[in-house]
């Protein structure tokens, strides 16, 4: 990985940074305190020697990634921020500010991709190591957790039959004429207007007007798919191309409202599931099922993420319960001592049984246990500000892989978010300090 930029020699008529902002600024401190070399080593894995173009400094890539999530912004609107914001810049490792970006906002989708899951789990790693270096997470606080579940939504259009079957005649026949495939004919006009009047007929509760326009749809969709399969047929570049598409209409076109098993929710995320939390605003949500886990205690800088993953399948939540404990084992490297869940989790998988602790229970709960398990609440609100705060309540990343980089992302914000609070308190706390013993040493 190359090193962060320093062009005072070029630019000798631009200030350096350092010289422009206050340093005693919570996110200046923040990147004092975090270890980018440790970083660097992690991220350089993916990169290798040879021809080309060097690749960006891996403090820049964590920065835009923490900056990112810890603000809740998009791609477009980081780049924005980070060409006006100086302190933005100085967290990136730029030494002179700059008023053109040094790199392209797609960086970032290749970035994304090219470090995964595995590695962007470092920026997790390295906040929890930041928050015990600074005091704001003990030890004690990695031994008790708390673990729950809650879905990551796609961002998809609230699914329908009428739409669905819509959009897979819509992409195939633009499919087909991207490929200069001839279609007998392509549906496009009179299905439109079916899946408008389905709708309307609803809406209407005129169902039986409505299910004839969806049966209109569904023919209309099994002609087309029939239609391209013969036009495609023993020519191998094209059912390459078409194969994919071909297969998800069909899964449309045969689905039914009452069938069991997976159903496509969205063609373009057709990995998202239909998750029922029991809840009353929102009967089913469309996604997938992520595990988060806290510390049951009260760190003294806030209700740190511990771990998350996403977790594709709709499992069991008892079933997630072991894998997500011995990853955050391996996170942390503190072993667990108790595990605070709730009754969702009943009939759970972690081999140390004696070490979870289910809501409701009686046997073997002691006093102290038992001001523990009251704290198992405390992941419902870290949950809502992932959501509400750090981009999990409407996943934008593409694919499995999306739904597992936005998670981890989401809990590093998170906990970053928490650390440059938590340094900033420390500051005042400090600066007041100075002001009782020493009155005089502090400026009117």
């Amino acid at each position: 990985m190359s090193k962060p930029r320093d062009e005072r020699q070029k630019d000798l008529f631009r200030p350096a940074l350092d010289r422009i902002i206050a340093m005693d600024h919570p996110l200046v401190r923040l990147a004092g305190e975090i270890d980018w070399s440790f970083l660097e080593g992690r991220f350089a894995t993916v990169c290798q020697a040879g021809p080309g173009q060097p690749p960006l400094p891996a403090r820049l890539i964590a920065g835009l990634f923490i900056l990112k999530h810890m603000h809740s912004l998009s791609d477009e609107v980081l780049c924005a921020r980070w060409l006006e914001n100086p302190y933005y810049q100085y967290f990136c490792g730029e030494q002179v500010f700059r008023h053109e970006l040094p790199f392209d906002r797609s960086s970032l989708t290749r970035w994304r991709q090219r470090l995964g899951e595995e590695h962007l789990a470092t920026l997790l790693q390295e906040s929890l190591a930041v928050a015990h270096k600074t005091g704001a997470l003990e030890t004690k606080d990695l031994e008790r957790v708390a673990v729950d579940t809650t879905v990551q939504p796609k961002a998809i259009a609230h699914p329908t039959d009428a739409r669905l079957m819509y959009r897979a005649i819509e992409k195939l026949a633009g499919l087909a004429k991207r490929q200069g495939v001839p279609l007998r004919q392509s549906y496009l006009r009179v299905a439109k207007r079916a899946a408008v009047m389905v709708g309307r007929y609803t809406h209407a509760h005129q169902f039986k007007r409505a299910g004839r326009q969806l049966k209109f749809l569904r023919t209309r969709l099994g002609r087309l798919i029939r239609d391209v399969n013969r036009k495609i047929e023993g020519k191998a570049e094209l059912e390459a191309v078409f194969r994919p598409l071909v297969i998800l209409a069909g899964r449309v076109q045969r689905q039914d409202q009452r069938q069991r098993g997976p159903k496509v929710y969205a063609l373009h995320a057709p990995e998202v599931e239909c998750i029922g939390k029991g809840k009353a605003r929102t009967p089913y949500e469309f996604g997938c099922k992520v595990s988060v886990a806290t510390p049951a205690t009260s760190p003294k800088g806030g209700q740190f993420v511990l771990h998350a993953k996403a977790l594709h399948g709709n499992p069991y939540d008892g079933h997630t319960l072991g894998s997500a404990v011995e990853e955050l084992e391996k996170l942390t490297g503190v072993e667990t001592r108790r595990i605070h869940v709730d009754k969702g989790y009943r009939g759970h998988n972690h081999p140390h049984k004696f070490r979870v602790w289910i809501s409701g229970q009686v046997r073997r709960v002691t006093a102290t246990i038992r001001r523990e398990m009251k704290r198992r609440a405390a992941v419902e609100p870290v949950i809502g500000h992932l959501k509400a705060e750090h981009r999990m309540d409407r996943n934008y990343l593409k694919g499995p892989d999306g739904d597992r980089i936005n998670a981890v992302l989401a809990a590093a914000g998170y906990n970053f978010s928490l650390l440059l609070r938590w340094l900033g308190r420390l500051w005042r706390a400090l600066f007041l300090a100075i002001a009782r013993t020493s009155p005089t040493a502090l400026p009117l």
